[in-house]
């Protein structure tokens, strides 16, 4: 079995230490290093807008100084990962903030939040960030699930946010039951709505029969199953399983075994992991912009990388 070894290790904390902006600085260290969730917030916060929301660039493809759904899942799904809420509390004024923001209505419609919204294309971003109101209709319920599953897990249930998510997650349940396309982040985000709705004892009120059989045969089915693809940006096993404990690993182990061999086979001379994407022609309008968001993601990627190995056992005892 491949491990990536302490000297591996220690290349890609120095890359991390010497490259990597504060907010994943910050994550590292909470990951690796024993830092703080409390500094990881700190960092986050520079990113949330008076309204509540989330954009600045957080979302590094995207440079939208305004709050945006998408941006402000991603700083949920990082608060989710250091259990914040469960050391502070929904009272906390950042969490607070989220909740307004999205129960104002802005940037949603009758059936969820948006996936991009129109001054996003005043910004340098990469082409799927600009406005789009037809790729809105499918990529939109992906966003809306994994916003709903964190307001269903930690919000007051008698806030109007909370039934706002729950009149949401009704509609993507009856959605999902019957739809074939969910976007790129549909089946994950159904998948982590259907966990929270569980978590919070909610699942009488939804309709659930079925969804996650239907999702863990999209996610098998979306694996891109040969390694000489995943130089493209196409879904790998680690978009999905991120873990042993992970819904969709049963079956997958093979695969998976393959793409741990394969990341401590390719990381590039600097020591972390290339992306597997470019910003397009609008990186030709942008290349100042895009060569700082690439290395912003080669940081975010490179947590990502080392943590899915030190899950999987892949990481030397110098390593954890």
């Amino acid at each position: 079995m491949k491990i990536l070894e302490q000297k591996d290790y220690q290349e890609i904390r120095t890359w991390i230490h010497r490259n990597a902006r504060p907010l994943e600085l910050a994550l590292w260290n909470y990951c690796y290093e024993k830092g703080s969730k409390e500094a990881v917030a700190d960092a986050l916060g520079y990113y949330q807008n008076e309204d509540g929301g989330f954009g600045n660039g957080v979302e590094p493809d995207c440079w939208n100084k305004e709050s945006s759904p998408y941006a402000t899942m991603i700083a949920m799904e990082l608060l989710r990962r250091i259990s914040f809420v469960e050391t502070v509390g929904i009272d906390h004024p950042m969490i607070q903030g989220i909740f307004c923001y999205l129960e104002s209505g802005v940037h949603s419609d009758e059936e969820g939040w948006i996936f991009s919204i129109p001054s996003n294309d005043a910004y340098p971003r990469a082409p799927w960030w600009t406005y789009n109101e037809a790729e809105n209709k499918t990529q939109s319920m992906g966003i809306t699930a994994g916003l709903c599953a964190f307001i269903l897990r930690y919000g007051d249930c008698e806030s109007k946010v909370f039934k706002k998510a729950f009149a949401y997650a009704g509609k993507i349940m009856q959605k999902a039951s019957s739809a074939e396309e969910f976007g790129e982040m549909g089946a994950v985000g159904i998948c982590m709505l259907l966990d929270d709705i569980k978590q919070r004892d909610l699942t009488s009120s939804f309709a659930c029969e079925g969804l996650m059989e239907k999702m863990t045969a999209i996610v098998n089915r979306s694996i891109e199953r040969n390694p000489e693809q995943w130089t493209l940006y196409t879904p790998r096993p680690s978009e999905f399983i991120r873990s042993p404990k992970s819904p969709f690993y049963k079956d997958n182990e093979d695969i998976v075994k393959t793409e741990l061999d394969y990341l401590i086979d390719t990381r590039n001379p600097d020591g972390v992991w290339n992306i597997t994407w470019s910003w397009f022609d609008l990186g030709e309008e942008y290349p100042k912009e895009f060569a700082v968001s690439e290395n912003w993601w080669m940081a975010s990627k490179a947590i990502d990388k080392v943590e899915f190995l030190k899950n999987f056992g892949r990481l030397s005892d110098g390593g954890q």
